[in-house]
């Protein structure tokens, strides 16, 4: 017997879109080259209008995952959002393995709107307040070549009908 387990493939950016026209959610995205960190994804901005988000896979110590989505600026302390967030201890990086099973994402690419691949509920989001201050909010599409905004109501509404209530927490500093 096989003991490797067969993994539904991860929703594709086009069928992520589809979703979101069938919530009636108004979209829009911009392709560019792949960006992988914040640093990279600054010339985007006089393009892209609205907030643009920093995403952390995380886990704690007894294995329950998380999703901090903050603004690309803003800083979180790792030894202590754990407090902030209800995680049992200290919270460290998530592996790629679980990113990609979770989210159906690489590293690079962590987006809040992986909640569309984690139908087994194992990621729990979490919005910083100051980020949900922004009106239009802009994710990864899935894919790091690409840039989807959203409004603040309806990032919560997508989460909400990929069956996850978020948390709008304060996690930055």
């Amino acid at each position: 017997m096989n003991d490797i387990a067969i993994l539904p493939a991860p929703t594709t950016p086009e069928a992520f879109y589809a979703f979101l026209d069938k919530l009636g959610i108004a979209h829009k995205t911009k392709t560019h080259a792949p960006v992988f960190t914040v640093a990279e994804s600054v010339s985007l901005r006089d393009e892209i209008p609205g907030g643009h988000t920093k995403n952390l896979f995380v886990k704690d110590k007894k294995d329950r995952y998380f999703v901090l989505t903050v603004e690309e600026n803003a800083t979180v302390d790792l030894k202590a959002v754990h407090k902030v967030i209800g995680a049992s201890g200290r919270v460290s990086f998530g592996r790629p393995e679980k990113m990609m099973e979770y989210l159906g994402v690489m590293p690079g690419s962590v987006t809040v709107f992986g909640a569309i691949n984690d139908t087994a509920g194992n990621v729990t989001f979490v919005l910083d307040e100051d980020l949900m201050k922004h009106e239009l909010i802009n994710g990864h599409p899935l894919s790091n070549d690409a840039t989807t905004s959203v409004s603040r109501d309806d990032l919560l509404r997508f989460l909400e009908a990929t069956g996850h209530t978020p948390l709008v927490l304060k996690v930055t500093d």
